[in-house]
């Protein structure tokens, strides 16, 4: 992997990004929607986008609220017991903020489970920017998100990296004019990322390393 010391800011997603949700996420799915046939090769794909809109794709319904309800009753409350960050992301996170680069988190998490996982893991005070799915009018594929964090920061575009396991993340940098970094780790898998033309796959968060031209440092 070719370093570019011209990333000062990286912007990450967070469920299957940095955060292991995805077996959170499938359960929830399926404890919410018991009367309709759902496996994980159904979810899967559909991961990244709004829980609403895959409630509706999966439920063929308009209104999803109560499957909604159900399916956030069930993630709150075996949230704590099934979450843990991916390997290295605690240390890289530390790394890259005392080495000088900015971070912040794009999600389509509603606020407050975003600032509950992580403050969990001790991730929130190296953040600048957080924005979630609240947040905005248009979320990812959308560059809205993207943008908004940026604005926050008072970042540069140019000099700006988006981190993330799903097309809705490549295709919010992209729509930005922000490079995008797809995670290999991804539920989805490296060869379906591949497809959407992400300028980077990270194999191991430590990958970051090398390509914002830091070192290990502790911070």
């Amino acid at each position: 992997m070719k370093p570019n010391p011209a990333i000062r800011t990286v912007l990450f997603d967070l469920d299957g990004t940095i955060i292991d949700t995805n077996q959170l996420i499938i359960d929830s799915f399926m404890n919410a929607m018991t009367d309709i046939p759902l496996t994980r090769e159904t979810i899967i794909p559909h991961m990244g986008t709004t829980l609403q809109n895959q409630l509706r794709v999966f439920s063929g319904l308009e209104d999803v609220r109560e499957l909604e309800q159900a399916y956030r009753k069930y993630n709150l409350a075996h949230h704590d017991s099934m979450v843990k960050p991916f390997p290295h992301v605690q240390e890289v996170v530390k790394a890259l903020h005392a080495s000088g680069i900015r971070l912040g988190i794009v999600t389509t998490k509603i606020r407050p489970t975003t600032m509950k996982v992580l403050e969990m893991f001790d991730l929130s005070r190296y953040m600048e920017a957080i924005v979630t799915v609240t947040d905005v009018s248009n979320p990812k594929p959308h560059a809205e998100p993207v943008l908004m964090a940026l604005d926050k920061m008072g970042a540069d575009p140019a000099s700006a990296l988006m981190v993330g396991d799903s097309p809705a993340d490549i295709q919010s940098a992209q729509n930005a004019g922000v490079r995008a970094a797809a995670v290999a780790w991804s539920l989805k898998g490296e060869a379906a990322l591949s497809g959407y033309g992400p300028d980077y796959m990270l194999h191991d968060m430590r990958d970051l390393y090398e390509l914002t031209g830091t070192e290990r440092r502790e911070a």
